[in-house]
């Protein structure tokens, strides 16, 4: 197969261009999937400023850093809680026996009948 080259386009990045519809609304995604992380993995960037693409690409970044760290050490602690689960409790009992009342062991011999 023939490859084809293809120029790159020219201008593509510019970090000063206005925010487009789009790149607000991935923005608005991740900041309601931030609002469901712990406090110590939230970033401290305000939203409503975002204005350019530049400051949306470093919004997205820190978002996804925060969400990919909080993922990591849950499955850290997982690990090192699977590790104990051999510990039990020394003050769980074993249930106690239910008693037959008298109204239910004239229905079981009522049905035998």
């Amino acid at each position: 197969m023939a490859i084809i080259p293809v120029p790159k386009p020219k201008g593509v990045i510019d970090l000063n261009r206005p925010a487009n519809a789009l790149l607000l609304s991935q923005v608005g995604h991740l900041q309601h999937a931030e609002r469901r992380l712990p406090l110590k993995y939230r970033t401290q960037i305000y939203t409503h400023a975002i204005r350019t693409e530049g400051e949306a690409a470093e919004y997205i970044r820190e978002v996804t850093e925060a969400i990919h760290q909080a993922h990591e050490d849950m499955e850290a602690w997982r690990k090192k809680r699977a590790k104990r689960k051999g510990l039990t409790i020394a003050a769980s009992a074993a249930k106690p026996a239910k008693k037959r009342t008298a109204k239910s062991a004239s229905k079981k011999r009522g049905k035998k009948k």
